[in-house]
């Protein structure tokens, strides 16, 4: 299998935000639970992490791993019983790696009443049999909300990256 180097000159296709969303439900269920009741956020944090990795992976069609995520802040709690809904969509790419966002909801079963649960922005990159970076197709987005997402998107990784590397390009780690 060729090397980074050698595919980054590799014509890609493009892909537009109609090929990038999913919506993932799963019924909660007691062994997701603390003794509380409440939905472990743990739980919920893989959860997040795999409706990105469906969306990386369709997108990359190669193997991805999770680079990072931002913040998690958790809004309001998930009960036993609950449907939590998790809405997974393409923000942006960069070579060879992808922001993910997903917005997770909680859906009371008996009530129908949705509640933002959390949101979070995931970083993948797509990467060959021997965990080196392969580059992605771009990704262009269609329409006013698809292109607010990648404007915001583009600024986070701006700031991920000074916040790395400083504002000269200098690694602060």
């Amino acid at each position: 299998m060729p090397g980074y180097q050698q595919l980054k000159h590799r014509i890609m296709p493009s892909q537009n935000n109609s090929d990038c969303g999913v919506v993932i439900s799963h019924v909660m269920m007691p062994c997701h639970a603390n003794p509380a009741g409440n939905i472990n956020g743990g739980v919920i944090m893989q959860l997040i992490d795999d409706a990105a990795f469906v969306i990386a992976s369709r997108h990359a069609r190669s193997n991805v791993v999770t680079a990072s995520i931002d913040r998690i802040d958790f809004h309001n709690p998930v009960h036993v019983g609950d449907l939590l809904i998790l809405k997974a969509g393409l923000n942006l790419t960069h070579r060879s790696s992808m922001e993910i966002g997903v917005r997770v909801e909680g859906e009371e079963m008996r009530t129908g009443r949705i509640r933002h649960i959390a949101s979070a922005y995931l970083t993948f990159v797509a990467v060959d049999r021997q965990g080196r970076p392969v580059p992605v197709p771009s990704y262009h987005p269609d329409g006013p909300e698809a292109m607010r997402r990648h404007r915001e998107a583009a600024e986070r990784r701006r700031h991920r990256l000074e916040t790395r590397f400083g504002p000269r390009g200098e690694n602060t780690q």
